[in-house]
């Protein structure tokens, strides 16, 4: 006994220091963003003198933006052909994430074209080949850091490599093996960058609240409102919906099961964290470990219904922002590049925003100013994408496992009822063990987050 304690006490010491940093990170950008907005309107001047602030960390965004649509469309087409030759159960898988990310996605617009996220505030539109006006020293900096590299031939070059190194077959595996340590680096460096938010989310802020007042700040909290109550009925009613007519499990019996995970997430704002324990929960459910060993680390990288609905929600508050609110044909080719761009957000803290400032990007480069009203809340609304992305692919593993009939409904129903609870000491003898696992099925590299 006093090893096993000795045991679960050492992982969740260990659990504790890795938090440690993303929570400063997260406390730091949250004083940030209060600080920018009391320097705003107190002192509007020196809130728009803020700006090169904001730009700067945009700037580093942009240069991020290529190598991660590269590096993740080209793994992620590598791992649609390895996912379906698993047969059935992947080509199903596959089926049912584009399907259920693509809603989600139109849900995203809906919601945004019913509420109108930041219309009204006319922010000026960015000019990537303006100079802007500040001091010698300032722009020199912000000199340093590399221009646009284009989106869409980026995009372009990453699905016709993905596919070539598909016809390649074994030769083309050392080629794939080189991009994905890539990604790794890439993220990496995201990482780095993603450690300069609170400077970015301060100049954005202050500069955008200095020049708005007030109406800023309600424009944030409204879309920050508007994204948890969809996030929320999405779950409940969507997902919940479909997993009551298909397996007849109540959604918030899955949920009460899934406690411990929600509690993790939380505190990381990442899904990543729990994709062990979903692994390992799932099957102890009743799905089949094949089943599980496809659906859950392939829905990490393609199904991520929370994301898509914060890209497209996120997408049209930038665009009323800004002034140019989108038309409906703008708005449906945002959503196809959306669809493919959204599977290269399957990676660390900060890729969600640079796959919203791809998109922006693509479409209307004049619009990539607003990303940084997003910096300052983007955090806030990490925790309910990483939710609803773990919710959804929990409920993913259900039904394909329903689907192809390899699940036990009667051990569903004694672990959701109680009767069998999950053996937590269990879990963390096998916590090491999930963790290497993973990386075989793991379409990529690097798992999901919000």
């Amino acid at each position: 006994m006093a090893s096993q304690r000795g045991e679960s006490a050492a992982p969740a010491k260990a659990a504790r220091k890795g938090l440690d940093k993303s929570h400063y990170l997260y406390i730091a950008v949250i004083a940030a963003v209060i600080l920018g907005a009391l320097v705003g309107l107190l002192f509007p001047e020196v809130g728009k003198s803020m700006k090169p602030l904001g730009d700067g960390f945009i700037k580093l965004i942009k240069m991020m933006i290529a190598p991660i649509i590269f590096c993740t469309i080209v793994l992620g087409i590598g791992s649609i052909a390895k996912a379906a030759t698993v047969g059935k159960v992947g080509g199903l898988a596959l089926g049912y994430f584009v399907l259920m990310s693509t809603f989600a996605l139109g849900i995203g617009l809906v919601v945004g074209n019913l509420i109108h996220p930041g219309e009204g505030l006319k922010l000026a539109a960015y000019d990537p080949n303006k100079k802007a006006e500040v001091d010698s020293t300032v722009a020199f900096l912000l000199g340093i850091i590399p221009g646009d590299i284009p989106v869409l031939p980026t995009l372009f070059a990453a699905i016709l490599v993905g596919f070539a190194l598909q016809k390649m077959g074994a030769q083309g595996a050392p080629v794939l093996k080189a991009i994905g340590h890539g990604q790794v680096l890439v993220f990496r460096i995201l990482i780095m960058i993603m450690w300069l938010a609170p400077v970015g989310a301060f100049g954005a802020i202050a500069a955008v609240v200095g020049a708005t007042g007030v109406a800023a700040i309600v424009s944030m909290f409204t879309l920050m409102a508007a994204f948890y109550i969809t996030c929320a009925l999405f779950i409940v009613v969507i997902l919940g919906g479909l997993l009551q007519m298909v397996t007849g499990v109540n959604i918030f019996k899955l949920m009460k099961y899934l406690a411990r995970e929600y509690l993790l997430i939380f505190s990381t704002s990442s899904s990543e964290a729990a994709l062990p324990r979903l692994i390992a929960k799932m099957e102890h459910l009743g799905v089949s470990k094949p089943v599980v060993g496809v659906t859950v680390p392939t829905g990490y990288s393609f199904n991520l219904d929370g994301t898509a609905i914060y890209l497209t929600m996120a997408s049209l508050f930038v665009a009323n922002a800004m002034g140019t609110p989108l038309d409906l044909g703008a708005q449906v080719s945002l959503l196809i590049f959306m669809i493919i761009a959204s599977k290269g957000a399957a990676g660390v803290t900060g890729a969600g925003l640079a796959t919203l400032a791809a998109g922006l990007q693509a479409h209307k480069p004049e619009l990539l100013g607003g990303v940084g009203m997003i910096v300052g809340i983007d955090r806030f609304m990490s925790e309910a994408r990483a939710l609803t992305n773990f919710t959804g692919n929990a409920v993913a593993t259900l039904l394909i496992g329903t689907w192809v009939k390899e699940i036990d409904g009667d051990q569903v129903t004694r672990v959701l009822s109680g009767e069998e609870p999950f053996d937590e000491q269990t879990m963390i003898a096998g916590h090491h063990e999930v963790h290497e696992g993973q990386e075989t099925p793991a379409p990529q590299p690097v798992p999901a987050n919000a």
